[in-house]
Order: C-alpha cells, then structure tokens, then sequence
C-alpha cells in the first residue's frame, strides 16, 4: 500500500492549498471587520474584498462591478437561472438547458417549470456534445435564457459555448427575441479559459472547492445591463445582487485561488493530461473491454470516465479505498438503490455500463507514481469482482 492515500476525486472537491490558506487566515481574527462599517478596520476588509474582486476579474476579462460573490457554486447557478426568469418573464418564459447539465443547473429549471415556464432539454451525443445547430434551433421567439455547461463534471466533456452563444442569439434576434446566456463553468477553472468576452456569455458560474480553495464561496459573472432579480434580500451588499455580510476570508480565498489557477492554468492541463493518458492506456491494456466515457478531443484534461462491464462502480470503489485511494462513480448512491448516471444514460449508454462506471479525476498534487499505482490497483480490483 501507499505511505499516503492517492486522492483521484478532485472533480469532488480539492484541498486548501497553503498559499490561499495564508491570505486567508488574517480575515479570521485581526482583520475581522465587517466591510460595510466606517472604521479603518472595516475598511481593510473592504478593500480586502476589493483586491480579491480584481483579481476575479482579471481571469474573466471583465469589470470587476460585473462580480458577484456567493455562498458556492449552486447558488451562482440558481441566482443565474432563478434570477434571470425572474427578471425576464414579461418578455418570455422559456428556457433551453442540456440534459447533462449539474443537478444545480437541472433542478432550478424543474422548479421554474412548476411557475409556468417551459424547459427544453437538448440531447447530447453518445460523447456528450450538444449539436450547435439543435441548440439553435431550440430557441423560440420566447426564450429568455440558455444554460449550458462549458465542462462536465462527470465526464470532463467540453462544449463549445461561444458557438452555441453566437448562434442562439443570432437565432433568437431574428425572431425580434431577448435571450441570455449562462455556462456552469465550475469544473473548468484552472483547465479552460473563462474570458467572458470570448465566450459570448452573460452570466458565469464558479465555485471556490474545485480550485483549492475552502468550501463556501463562489462567483457570479454577471454582465452589466443585465436584468437579475437577487434570490436573497436585505443589506443590499453585492451591488444589490446578494445580500448578506460578506464572508471576507473566503472572499480573500477565492481571489488568490483563481488567480493561481489561472496563472498554472497551461502547466496544469499539459501535466494531468499526460497523467490521465498513462492511467487510460494502462488499464485499457489489462481490460481492453473497458470503455472511456465522453469526448476522446474535447475534454478537461484531468478528468477520466470509465465504464466496465459485469461490475458495478461501487464495490470497485470500495476496493480501491481499501487500497487507500479514492476515486468516485457515475452513480449516485443510496441505502436502497444505485441509480446510473443521469450523464451517463443521456449519452446512450446502457444502465448496465452506467452503473459500471469510475471516475478518475486528477490534481495539481497528482504524480507518476500514483498514476502507476493506479493503473496496477484497478485492473486488479475489476478482475476480482469478474471472478465473484
């Protein structure tokens, strides 16, 4: 066994790195102001939250008054989808989604059905790709809003957002419509560019856990000009846009973590995707019937799904923890069922190989010799459940 457990759930979550951890800690005790008081202390904690606001906005390429800091990744999504139709429902009340869109995506839209809006759910293809032209399609003289992930969290298939903006707004202008466009760009930072102006899109979700910062804190882009009523009311803070005292050490946090990941950004895709390759090629050679899951090119470069077939993904988790390394499934468990997948199964796999499946996700800590770990434990592992 290893003298450390291998982690290979970073899609999950990832540690406080020490550099965000330092700029953090003096937010907790001497620095501890609330920002919308007069003192000198207070104003350290606003400018604290200044600081770490241009930092944002500088990996966005945008204004840092079109940054808005959240509780975490889902309420980003929820303020963006709640909050758009909300805003825009004289003008219209429909909105288009992907059907393999995180469940913080997924859920708000169901629950903006039950107030009257319609939701059109796009298919994606058997590698998880949203065709341009359906997506165009899909928009109506009504439709207030596209919500399209840049990158999913369970397969690590990219899509590719400023094409589908250019051309549901060009669809949606010459039926004399309005509409928005929101990306889920959670799993993407630190791997992806996240300039806004590039991506065509109006509204950007991220959340502080999958970049080594601590959980509870995320960022909204939110485009100027753009109608957005707030989920939350009261101080006012954000611009209006979220109240709530601001969380300044997690704001601090978040700032230094997405300026680091940015800054490592093309040493961090070239290493973990050549990583993910020795893992792939490695198991595929001692199971050749094993199958990757999502888009072999357009992809995050530290994400690997698998499938194998007679096994379930759970029990192969079980033996890789018993071996001290963690990895996650496509399924989501309960004490009564496993459920493949709902990624999985929109991509056409069986629910058979959808239940079957492991997802590796790589770190900025990941190393060769874990990665040989791996590719020795898994191969292992399946064969043994084969057996039973």
């Amino acid at each position: 066994m290893p003298d450390q457990p291998i982690y290979l759930d970073h899609a999950a979550t990832t540690p406080v790195r020490p550099e965000v951890l330092n700029a953090m800690q003096p937010y907790f005790s001497e620095r501890f102001g609330n920002p919308s008081s007069i003192y000198s202390l207070a104003q350290e904690a606003r400018d604290a939250i200044a600081e770490s606001r241009e930092r944002v906005a500088a990996v966005l390429n945008c204004r840092t008054s079109e940054v808005v800091f959240t509780g975490n990744g889902t309420e980003s999504n929820n303020t963006a989808i709640k909050g758009l139709a909300a805003a825009m429902k004289d003008r219209g009340r429909h909105i288009v989604t992907s059907a393999i869109e995180h469940h913080a995506v997924l859920h708000p839209a169901e629950q903006l059905e039950k107030d009257g809006f319609e939701v059109t759910v796009l298919p994606v293809d058997e590698h998880g790709r949203v065709d341009l032209e359906a997506a165009a399609d899909a928009v109506r003289a009504d439709t207030v809003l596209v919500s399209i992930m840049l990158a999913n969290n369970e397969v690590g298939t990219t899509q590719d957002v400023a094409q589908i903006s250019r051309l549901v707004k060009e669809r949606s202008a010459e039926l004399g419509g309005e509409l928005k466009v929101h990306t889920d760009a959670a799993q993407a930072a630190g791997k992806m560019s996240l300039d806004t102006k590039a991506l065509g899109v109006d509204l950007l979700s991220l959340t502080g856990h999958k970049i080594y910062a601590p959980k509870g804190v995320g960022v909204l882009f939110v485009k100027r000009g753009m109608p957005l009523e707030p989920l939350l009311s009261g101080g006012g803070q954000e611009r209006q846009r979220r109240s709530g005292t601001e969380n300044v050490p997690y704001i601090v946090a978040m700032g230094a973590a997405l300026e680091l990941a940015e800054t490592e950004r093309e040493e961090f895709v070239t290493r973990t995707a050549g990583l993910r390759d020795m893992i792939e090629s490695g198991i595929i050679e001692q199971l050749p019937d094993t199958k990757v899951n999502g888009h072999r090119e357009h992809r995050l470069p530290n994400i690997s799904n698998l499938s194998f077939t007679g096994v379930q993904g759970e029990p192969v988790l079980l033996g890789l923890d018993f071996k001290e390394i963690a990895a996650s499934s496509g399924s989501a468990c309960s004490s009564a069922s496993v459920e493949p997948s709902h990624v999985l199964m929109a991509m056409g796999l069986s629910e058979e190989m959808a239940v079957g499946s492991v997802r590796i996700s790589l770190g900025r800590e990941s190393t060769e010799a874990e990665a040989r770990e791996t590719v020795e434990a898994i191969p292992e592992v399946v064969q043994r459940l084969r057996q039973m």
